[in-house]
């Protein structure tokens, strides 16, 4: 006996890496439309896996848990952000490649808005979602401070792995507070010149402009206006 048409067709779409992808995100879509109609704790793998046309055994070829579910493109985002590093160029300044990396998971946002606006709401509601949430952040985060470290150690910094680390918190910093108002403004506005803005500052904050190096210590989760403040204190002092 065969299966139904809708599972042979899944089956097909996902032989070839690009299908994979594409059934992987069709999952993840199916999930996130029955997390905001059905509710996130009441919503079953089956029922997810029979919404996307998959078998169970698909649904866990891609994930481990429902919950992997609303953050299914976060490993594309960092294998394009590690392959994006390893092809800059070494002659740029690394804070710099790093601002312009990081602007990936914008891009990956604005282009399933509308996925993206239902898994911010659904992170915001549900606190197991908003941990996992915070550990992705986490992981970009931890990928930005391995080039920066990486880089600065090329060039002989003697304080490489902590000023790795301080860039890659306020670049994180900024890159969470555009796309977190961005996303609760409904996907309005023009996000790419928020970002553009946001980076802006930190590059004058932490770029190497060989007049010496300014250090600001703070969360990842920090508001922007925190940052701008920490970042304009540190250049005052130094002037």
């Amino acid at each position: 006996m065969t299966g139904s048409p809708s599972r042979a067709s899944a089956t097909r779409v996902g032989a070839t890496p690009a299908g994979r992808r594409r059934l992987r995100r069709a999952i993840a879509a199916a999930a996130v439309d029955l997390f905001v109609a059905n509710g996130y704790e009441t919503t079953t793998v089956d029922e997810i896996a029979a919404a996307a046309g998959v078998g169970r055994r698909t649904f866990f070829r891609y994930f481990d848990a429902k919950e992997d579910v609303l953050f299914a493109n976060h490993d594309e985002i960092v294998a394009e952000m590690e392959q994006a590093f390893d092809a800059a160029d070494p002659e740029q300044d690394p804070v710099v490649v790093a601002c312009a990396t990081v602007g990936l998971v914008l891009d990956f946002y604005a282009a399933e808005l509308d996925v993206s606006l239902k898994r911010f709401a659904l992170t915001r509601a549900v606190p197991s979602l908003r941990d996992k949430e915070v550990a992705t952040v986490d992981r970009y985060q931890r990928v930005i401070a391995g080039y920066l470290r990486g880089r600065f150690e090329v060039r002989g910094d003697e304080m490489a792995s902590l000023r790795a680390a301080v860039s890659a918190a306020a670049i994180a910093a900024a890159n969470n507070h555009v796309l977190r108002r961005w996303l609760r403004d409904g996907g309005k506005g023009d996000v790419a010149a928020s970002a553009a803005e946001a980076f802006a500052l930190v590059r004058a904050a932490f770029a190497d402009t060989g007049d010496g190096t300014v250090v600001a210590v703070m969360s990842s989760a920090a508001p922007l206006d925190e940052v701008v403040a920490k970042v304009g204190a540190a250049l005052r002092g130094r002037h």
